[in-house]
């Protein structure tokens, strides 16, 4: 993976909404690796980078808002020539219950407006997902209220877990371990 990229919106009032999920993983990713994510107008994003087995990783927080979230990734996906199979896209998944984790590459968006965002941007669909469980609302007219408000309190510890869980496969995928990662995440 040469880019890791977390989905979410910019801006306190969304900090710990379930639809910064992608932020919190890269957040705590950017700490594991003793990262500083730094301002990086022309991606409009935020920004860091580390080696790690003599290969260099980015690290990419869109500022864009979720919807937007594609100008950011493909702007800095081509400045630095980072094909779409070198991505990965950390993002909340509704489809999923709060506490799972699964991990594949390309398909749909699944109506996921970033990820709608970032394959138009891309022009390719083939990048890494890693899918961050947050549970659904039930309802799809509630869909957009319920992602933009906070875990509740039973499903906070579980989501916790999964960020965790799934951050402890980081070194698989980074070392191009995709199939090991997928059965460490999905049998967890």
């Amino acid at each position: 993976m040469r880019l890791v990229v977390g989905l979410g919106n910019p801006g306190r009032e969304y900090e710990a909404t379930r639809h910064n999920a992608g932020f919190w993983w890269v957040a705590q990713l950017a700490v594991q690796e003793r990262v500083t994510l730094k301002a990086e107008a022309k991606f409009q994003a935020l920004a860091g980078r580390f080696g790690h087995d003599g290969r260099e990783t980015w690290l990419l927080l869109p500022q864009t808002y979720m919807n937007g979230s594609g100008s950011a990734v493909g702007a800095f996906a081509r400045f630095y020539k980072i094909a779409p199979a070198d991505i990965l896209v950390v993002h909340d998944e509704l489809d999923l219950p709060p506490g799972t984790v699964r991990l594949k590459q390309g398909g749909g968006h699944g109506g996921h407006n970033g990820l709608k965002d970032i394959v138009a941007h891309l022009g390719a669909a083939d990048f890494w997902r890693l899918r961050l469980g947050i549970g659904h609302p039930g309802d799809k007219a509630q869909v957009a209220d319920y992602v933009l408000h906070p875990p509740r309190k039973e499903e906070a510890p579980l989501i916790e877990e999964a960020l965790r869980d799934s951050l402890a496969a980081w070194p698989l995928l980074a070392s191009g371990k995709q199939q090991a990662a997928m059965l460490k995440l999905h049998s967890r």
